[in-house]
Order: C-alpha cells, then structure tokens, then sequence
C-alpha cells in the first residue's frame, strides 16, 4: 500500500469515527480494553479511551508500514546516517549498550571513567578544600539540564550522595538564588555543554567560576569534546568527560551529561537506569508493529494530530516526582517533529509536532482541567501513574490514583443534562434552580486520553518511560517523514541576540527593524 493510499483509508475511518461518542464505542464492545491495551511486563498502554477502534488502528498499523518506519528503526540501529541534514548517524541507544557504536567510539569506557569519578565525589575520595562535597551544581541548558534535573527528580528517593542543583537560564538570578547558602569550598561545579561554547552556559560558567574564587581550579568539571576549551577556562583534561556527535542534547541524559545524576544516585543505579531504556530498546527493535509499545503510542499521536485535527496535547504524571517529565518530552518531541520540511527538502502537507505541555496531577485539576473537560477545544490527555508508591503513604497514593482514574473517566463520558438534574434532583435543589445550572453542569465528555501504567517508579522504570517517548518520537517523525534529530530552527534566535549584546551592553549602532529599534531605545531610556 501506499502512503497516499494509507492515509485515504485513515481519513475514512476517522469521518466514520467522529460520529460516535466515546460512550457509544464502549457500549458497542464488551472487550474494548482487552482489545486496545497492551503490555510490556508491567508497563501498560491503555488506548481504550482513545477514539479509535481496531479497525481504525489496523489502518494506522498499515501507515506505519507504507511509510517505512521498521526499515528506517532498522537503518538507525545500523548506523546509518538517518540524521540527513547534518550527516550523522543517530546512536543514542549505544550509549545503553542495545546497538553499536562506531569502531573507536568506547563507549563503555568512557561510561567507566565518569562512573568512576561520580564514585569518588559520592565517598569523598575526590573532595572540596573545605572537605567531602556536600553539593554539586550542573550549569547546562536545553538537554544539559532538562535531563539531569528530570532524572535527578524523579530518582529523589534513591539520591543519597551529594545535594544536587541545576542552572540553565542566563538570568543571573537563577545561579545566585541557587549558590546563596552554598558553601563554595564544598561545592563542585559541573560545566555541560558540548563544544564549550554555548552562550547561557558559558555565562553561566562564568559567574559559578568567580563564586568558587580560589577553589575553582579544584572543584570544576566539565562534559564536554572540546579539551582545548576547558583548558583555557582553567578545567584539566582529567576532569572533563565527553561523547559523540552522534550524540543529540535531547538524547544525551544517557552519556556523560548524567554525570550530575550518577552522582546523586550512584554507579549501580545509574546502571539501572541505563538498563530499563535498554529493556524497551529490545522491545521497540525486536516487537511486531501491532504489539509494540513506542509504535502504538506514536500511531496514537498521529490519529489524533492528523486525522482528529487535535493540535496540543497534555501529559499529565500522576507523580509529584515526575513533575519535569512534560518539560522534557515538551523538548524531545518538540524540538524534534516541530518541522514543516520533509526530509526531501519538500513542504510537509499536514500537521506534524504537536504542542506538548503539561504539569503534574492532582495540581493540574485545580488549574487547567476545567478547559478539558469543558473548554471549547478538544486537548488529548496522556495520563502516566505508578502502581506502587515509593516512600509515600499507601492510603494517599490510593488518593492519588483514584484521581488519575477518575479524570481519564469523567473527559471519555462526561454527564449529561439528565444525570446533571438527577444529581441536583437528589440533593433536593429546586427545579427552577436545576434548570438554570443544568447547562453549566453538563460535560460533553468524548475527549480521548491514553494511561500509561507500571509498577513503581524507579532508575529502571524511568529510563524505560523516557526510551518510550524517544522511540515514539522517531516512529511519528518517520510517518511525516521529518528529521526528527536535527534543530535548525534554534539557531536563528541565537544568531539575532548575539548580533544585539552590543547595544544592550555598549549602546551600539545595530541594524535593527522599527519595533526592535524602538524597544532597545525604550530600554536605553529605562536604564538612564
């Protein structure tokens, strides 16, 4: 079949889909949550709520074939060069041990070597001058920072080494709140930036090296390739730890940008994590389409993006711990299918990324919920949930789930006008009264979420829910036919702000265009 051919039928069976309610597809199969959740061990992906049907989903599954997704999956776990644009290969699942690396890369040894130092750092074999580390501050930005801070979140329970910190923004004020009640000579400070060059970080790195003062020759790390660079900044070879260019940011938590993490959890438990992203590796290589997790998640996505016309999308954890986990998929998925140009340099004839966002339930019920559930657009929901608790109360993580369960239940059925009244009707309002409010308590319901299950969240867990949303990301990429691996659009903002320091530095002469004129004036006059 072909992609052409593929989309047409997707187009009629979403016409045919429309017409139905959420209500009315549940009612019309007994088995619909047999029939459309799927397992991997303990991680659960339930698509029952969703509003598709096996029908609908078999004819994703043949998109997915038309548009070759298992022989790009296969020419990436080659090697081959998949990112297009910049002529690279695309390996972040070497740096887990599923696929290979390039002959020369050694990616184990260098995994030994910063493990290594995160050892000496955590039993205070490699200290401070004023003794055994007590803190570590990561300054990155982008994946740098989105990663390690994610991770180190999300593992609290298991980060028993040194207190960790995270600094990306280049407003001064972000690294300031975080050194003031820091002691510098038990501080190490860690420097994330590939080529050593980024603006923010290297700002940053800056004004983190002038707080160290005379304990900055001692206690600055870096991950980075640029040798010569941290040299210079005055950080020696010994303490920098790189990887590859076949390396992105948004997919670098796995390399030496974890060094951060690694030290806050430990070698045995970084190892962990690296090993539950390499368990859905071999899922996502090795699983037929139909039962494959990444692929079905990603089919999911396009339904609703391309054929639903839904173009946002909230992931809501059900996980305190996992309260950056949106703002990492925001960037990985983002970042990566915000494309409007195919691979073939052609324009992309229907939507691609879509708009991700989200924050942690039950806190997101008592801000953004009451546009989902009654708003005047249709946002998809994916729910993330736990089982089990970790150093929580049971009673309270019932609560909790409870309230993941009943959210995905009230935005798939709603109430009507009828249950509306009977509700008010049953409480003894008057009929005048349950008139008036009847249209005020109605909620149309037929809103679509997935719920993503497993059993407790941990370094093995996390790393396999984050490899989830990686592969999930290539299978959509690989259906619009982007590259999903490189960034041009980044670049062009960078380019401006660097060409405007001058005037907000100096007060010099900038080309600029009235509105940016005008606004760099105005500043100017502000700052008198």
């Amino acid at each position: 079949m072909t992609i052409q051919a593929a989309w047409d039928r997707l187009h009629g069976e979403a016409a045919r889909l429309k017409t139905l309610h959420l209500r009315d597809l549940f009612a019309g199969d007994a088995d619909r949550f047999e029939t459309l959740s799927f397992r991997d061990t303990d991680l659960t992906l339930d698509l029952s709520k969703e509003k598709l049907d096996r029908q609908a989903l078999d004819a994703l599954l043949e998109l997915a074939r038309a548009a070759g997704v298992e022989s790009l999956r296969d020419r990436m776990a080659a090697g081959e060069a998949v990112n297009s644009t910049e002529g690279r290969p695309v390996l972040h699942m070497a740096l887990r041990g599923s696929i290979k690396a390039p002959a020369g890369d050694d990616v184990e040894g260098v995994l030994e070597r910063f493990l290594a130092f995160a050892e000496s750092v955590r039993d205070g074999s490699f200290a401070g001058s004023g003794g055994a580390f007590t803190d570590v501050i990561n300054i990155g930005i982008g994946g740098s920072d989105l990663g390690p801070v994610m991770a180190a979140r999300a593992l609290r329970p298991d980060c028993d080494g040194p207190r960790l910190h995270f600094a990306a923004n280049v407003d001064g004020a972000h690294l300031a709140d975080i050194a003031a009640g820091l002691n510098p000579a038990r501080t190490l400070v860690i420097v994330s930036s590939k080529t050593f060059t980024t603006l923010e970080t290297m700002a940053n790195a800056q004004l983190a090296r002038d707080w160290l003062g005379i304990h900055a020759k001692e206690q600055m790390a870096a991950v980075s390739v640029n040798l010569s660079g941290c040299a210079d900044f005055g950080i020696p070879s010994g303490r920098v730890f790189g990887f590859w260019d076949w390396v992105g940011g948004r997919y670098s938590i796995w390399s030496a940008i974890g060094l951060s993490l690694a030290i806050g959890i430990g070698a045995g438990k970084f190892r962990a994590f690296l090993a539950g992203a390499a368990a859905l590796d071999r899922h996502f290589l090795k699983a037929p389409l139909a039962e494959n997790l990444p692929v079905l998640l990603a089919l999911t996505g396009v339904w609703r993006r391309n054929l639903m016309g839904w173009p946002s999308v909230a992931l809501i954890p059900y996980d305190q711990r996992l309260e950056r986990f949106p703002a990492y998929v925001q960037q990985l998925d983002m970042e990566s299918n915000g494309k409007r140009i195919r691979r073939d340099g052609t324009p992309v004839t229907g939507g691609t990324g879509p708009i991700v966002w989200g924050e942690p339930g039950t806190n997101a019920q008592h801000s953004f919920f009451q546009l989902l559930h009654q708003g005047s657009d249709v946002v998809p929901v994916d729910f993330i949930a736990a089982a089990r608790p970790r150093a929580a109360d049971p009673n309270r993580h019932a609560l909790l789930l409870a309230n993941c369960l009943a959210q995905g239940q009230a935005l798939a059925f709603g109430r009507t006008g009828e249950e509306a009244a009977a509700e008010m009707r049953a409480a003894g309002k008057p009929e005048e009264e349950i008139a008036r409010l009847v249209p005020h308590r109605t909620f149309p319901g037929d809103r679509p979420s997935t719920t993503i299950l497993f059993r407790a969240l941990d370094p093995f867990s996390l790393g396999r829910l984050i490899a989830l949303f990686e592969h999930k990301v290539f299978v959509q990429g690989a259906i619009w036919q982007v590259n999903s691996y490189d960034q041009w659009g980044v670049e062009l903002g960078k380019t401006l702000a660097g060409a405007l320091i001058p005037a907000l530095r100096e007060g010099a002469a900038v080309e600029a265009d009235a509105s940016t004129a005008g606004l760099l004036a105005h500043l100017k006059d502000l700052l008198a």
